[in-house]
């Protein structure tokens, strides 16, 4: 099968639909497909292999982050004379409501199309008022799908109570949970080690964790927290006294190779994001390398954890809370090993391996589509 995956967002940036649609694609390539992806990126004309760099993205402020992406008069058209040469049976978009190449791809195929909905907006923020805004432009492009994902219920509802309850199947994001059970353990300082891992920006609470740092320092003298991610909160560890300053370990990105390294290697894993979190992939991979949980008590982490089984869930922008929830497994080795167990067991339902069975059936059903038997007879 010849297929087109397609990203709204710059493929240089770090972001969990671009990690989805890497990931994703290895292992349709290694089930026989050919695949080509569709993405901005801040080099044009240096297209990564297997990959074609529509246009330069455009770094808008949403949703509590940065979303990059690219809806120029020259990315459409790239994206049109990509889709014709390439002429892929079927064509997923990734959150193809985004004003940018997941929109223009849908538009621009004759293929059927399958969109997958990664985003989460609250009905009461900034942000979800505007989606809800702008949801009539999105009607056509609704319409235009064979095939409806969400990546998590909190996905579904944020974009079913905008466009309308059609069906829409839940999908979660995969994990290579074998090689996060596997990983040797990095090399760390000696003592307790809290980790947190995600891009260093507002929604996902890192001033949180470094202030939940501090209180927890005071006790446990040999406390250290690792951060794996970089952003513009970096500088939130400039508050910290010098002597506590030093034991915050600050890694900013590193290769999926290394990532699973740290994870082996921590005590605890803290994700003490403010909301909009639609899933919580960080959360999988924590329990496939065996770690107790913290999280903040939003919509889309409870799915991926349950409260006092996997996780500890805490009320989210609370660095007390976070502290206490640290301290308890701390001081409660026997519960933290069987959360810790608990949550290798629930970590398996995200292995990449039936997460894609599920896709290539929807794959399927998309193919025999009436769309794609209206598309056949209109290129006869």
């Amino acid at each position: 099968m010849k297929i087109a995956q397609i990203s709204p967002y710059s493929w240089d940036a770090p972001g969990g639909v671009q990690a989805h649609i890497r990931q994703l694609t290895k292992r349709l390539r290694g089930r026989g497909h050919e695949v080509l992806i569709l993405a901005p990126g801040e080099h044009p004309g240096f297209d990564p292999p297997g990959v074609k760099i529509v246009g330069r993205p455009f770094h808008i402020r949403a949703n509590g982050a940065v979303a990059r992406i690219c809806f120029s008069k020259s990315s459409k058209r790239i994206v049109q004379e990509t889709l014709d040469e390439f002429a892929p049976d079927l064509v997923h978009a990734h959150d193809p409501l985004v004003t940018s190449t997941s929109r223009w791809a849908t538009t621009r195929t004759t293929a059927p199309v399958v969109a997958t909905f990664h985003s989460y907006f609250a009905a009461d923020s900034l942000a979800g008022r505007f989606f809800t805004a702008l949801a009539p432009f999105g009607y056509s492009i609704w319409r235009r799908l064979a095939q409806r994902i969400a990546v998590s219920e909190a996905a579904r509802e944020s974009v079913c109570m905008r466009m309308g309850y059609d069906p829409i199947r839940i999908v979660p994001n995969g994990t290579d949970v074998h090689v996060f059970e596997r990983a040797t353990p990095a090399k760390l300082p000696k003592g307790r080690t809290m980790l947190f891992v995600g891009r260093l920006e507002p929604r996902k609470g890192f001033p949180v964790a470094v202030r939940a740092f501090a209180r927890l320092a005071q006790q446990y003298s040999d406390l250290q927290l690792i951060v794996v991610g970089e952003g513009v909160e970096r500088e939130a560890v400039e508050v910290l006294p010098h002597a506590l300053r030093s034991r915050v370990h600050l890694l900013g990105r590193v290769s999926d190779h290394v990532l699973p390294t740290y994870y082996a290697a921590a005590d605890v894993f803290v994700a003490p994001a403010l909301g909009s979190e639609s899933f919580g992939i960080v959360l999988v991979e924590a329990m496939a390398a065996g770690l107790p949980i913290v999280a903040s008590d939003i919509a889309g982490y409870r799915e991926v954890v349950r409260d006092g089984r996997e996780a500890l869930l805490v009320r989210s922008g609370d660095p007390s809370a976070l502290a206490s929830a640290v301290q308890q497994l701390f001081e409660n080795p026997d519960q933290a090993r069987a959360m810790a167990k608990a949550g290798r067991v629930r970590a398996q339902r995200y292995d990449w391996d039936t997460i894609l069975t599920a896709l290539e059936e929807i794959y399927s059903e998309a193919l025999g589509s009436p769309r794609r038997r209206a598309a056949e007879l209109a290129r006869a």
